[in-house]
């Protein structure tokens, strides 16, 4: 099993990671990618779900550039899907969002979350 990253390194937004994200009750857990949203440089991040399956929400992001991404197939991030994760259970950055996608991800934060 890979190794987790330090709980000291620091994300930019953007980034993809791979994640270990635990199930409700936190005993089971599920190796995902997922999408920084904001790392304020202590031991959490606040992340987006990012899954293989079709976009159905209109806070679904398709990710056009996946591959330059460093993800290994199309995907979609879930805007809607925020979880504060714990840094330590972050197994290793994948890469990060192009200008194209960063764009439509950046729109739609701000047409959800703007207003709050």
């Amino acid at each position: 099993m890979p190794t987790a990253m330090p709980s000291t390194t620091n994300y930019q937004a953007g980034d993809l990671v791979l994640v270990d994200f635990p199930y409700a009750g936190g005993k089971q857990v599920k190796t995902r990618p997922a999408l920084v949203i904001v790392d304020t440089g202590d031991a959490d991040v606040v992340a987006a779900r990012v899954t293989t399956q079709a976009t159905s929400a209109y806070h679904d992001v398709p990710i056009a550039d996946w591959q330059g991404a460093g993800l290994l197939a199309p995907s979609t991030a879930r805007l809607h899907k925020l979880a504060t994760l714990e840094k330590s259970l972050i197994r290793r950055i994948l890469g990060s969002l192009q200008p194209g996608d960063r764009n439509q991800v950046s729109l739609i934060m701000k047409q959800v979350y703007g207003t709050w």
